[in-house]
């Protein structure tokens, strides 16, 4: 006659029977409901804590990018400026730069700066002497023209000025601006400045506000001949803008385009002149990345509370279920599921809730400006006219995993509680 050895029954990790309590335990009845208030904090803290930092990450990200695409759409990746002697050969200089592989541009320039002033109004403007193929070659000014064209740009006497710059002074295309440059001509008395009335040829938005409120681009002959560039030994420009294929891997560039110049000649690229403020961005997007992951952090806490006092209120349950034969293993994984519940589903609202007001950021924006009838993003202190926002998928995966992993560390130490209960002691007094 064969023995029948009764062994004790184990139930599969994560059976059915868990997930039917930890689906009651998250819906408390009256006499539990702090329980279900707190839980419902935690959810609304994680959702929002996730979403925030989605928001606020794209929002950097699209700052950085928009900003990028500004000023290197301006300004050229690589200034290269001459060492020893003036660039008097520059068209020949610009000719073998040209030539390297990977430089789609170069643009020999003159900057200086001067006054700008029509019949309503003046004010400081930065003015670029540049050639009408190369101006035609830069997007960011050709594809934005508002009024006015570049037509016959070399030919005539007309510049190019900003929208903005045009509306502080009231001009439109065809008016005429006057500009005023402390390095005028030179006479017995001294310097005096050099007066000249240009016609507006065109006038140009980028979106970029500290551009479009500055910038005027002369033909560049007659920008050297404004700023005394002209002399017995020829005509010089203060540097050439290389504008290259590739920025992010500007160091390749540096050692051919120097050897391509073929005189001495200084270069800085797009880093080092805007490293101030790339830089400032980078520290704080790091810093707003910190602080936001504190209220994800808070609502964990949360979690742990809540559990804590679930488990506290649920001891006549739990030591009842471990004399009916659950394992510490079930229990643990009973409140493992019902702590991991709310952060899970708190992390995927606020993961679509943050992506939703990503895509339709700039809209909220304007309805939020025209509720509280104030200018929410102001062009003139942010250099952008439009709230940017960008998602990038790794930062995005990475918020969404750094609050799932807090999630489940918060529920650990409230579900071995539960599982390490004793039943005799939770019954004693029952």
């Amino acid at each position: 006659m064969d023995e029948t050895v009764n062994e004790p029954i184990h139930t599969a990790p994560f059976a059915p029977f868990e997930w039917m309590l930890s689906g009651r335990y998250l819906r408390a009845r009256r006499r539990e409901g702090f329980i279900s208030v707190i839980a419902g904090f935690s959810f609304l803290g994680i959702m929002l804590g996730v979403a925030t930092l989605i928001i606020v990450m794209a929002v950097m990200n699209g700052f950085r990018k928009e900003l990028l695409d500004k000023i290197l759409g301006l300004n050229g990746h690589i200034l290269v400026q001459p060492l020893e002697s003036p660039l008097t050969d520059w068209k020949d200089v610009a000719d073998r730069i040209s030539q390297v592989r990977g430089v789609r541009l170069a643009a020999p320039v003159v900057d200086g700066q001067g006054l700008g002033s029509s019949p309503f109004n003046a004010t400081g403007v930065f003015i670029r002497g540049i050639r009408a193929d190369d101006l035609n070659n830069l997007t960011s000014i050709a594809k934005n023209i508002k009024q006015g064209t570049l037509e016959g740009f070399d030919e005539g006497q007309g510049v190019a000025i900003g929208r903005r710059l045009a509306d502080q002074l009231s001009l439109h295309a065809g008016d005429s601006i006057t500009l005023v440059s402390p390095k005028g001509a030179v006479t017995p008395m001294g310097v005096t400045p050099r007066i000249k009335p240009y016609k507006v040829a065109a006038v140009f938005e980028i979106g970029m506000s500290e551009y479009d409120s500055t910038f005027v681009f002369m033909p560049l002959a007659e920008a050297q001949a404004y700023f005394n560039r002209v002399s017995d030994r020829g005509s010089d420009v203060s540097a050439i803008e290389v504008f290259t294929t590739d920025p992010d891997r500007i160091d390749s560039f540096r050692k051919s385009i120097t050897e391509a110049a073929g005189r001495p000649v200084f270069l800085v690229d797009w880093r080092q002149r805007n490293s101030t403020f790339f830089n400032a961005l980078q520290v704080e997007r790091n810093v707003m990345f910190l602080i936001l992951t504190m209220i994800v952090l808070v609502a964990a806490l949360n979690i742990i509370s809540g559990l804590i006092m679930l488990v506290k209120d649920k001891g006549s349950d739990i030591a009842i279920l471990r004399t009916m034969g659950a394992s510490q293993g079930s229990i643990m994984r009973i409140f493992l599921i019902t702590g991991a519940a709310i952060g899970v589903v708190g992390t995927l609202t606020g993961f679509v809730v943050g992506l939703l007001i990503c895509l339709n950021i700039e809209s909220i924006r304007e309805f939020l400006s025209w509720l509280t009838s104030t200018e929410l993003f102001s062009p003139e202190l942010y250099f952008l006219s439009k709230l940017p926002a960008e998602v990038d998928f790794g930062e995005t995966t990475a918020v969404v995993i750094m609050s799932l992993t807090l999630s489940f560390l918060a529920t650990l130490y409230p579900s071995w509680r539960a599982a390490r209960l004793d039943p005799v002691e939770a019954l004693r007094y029952e």
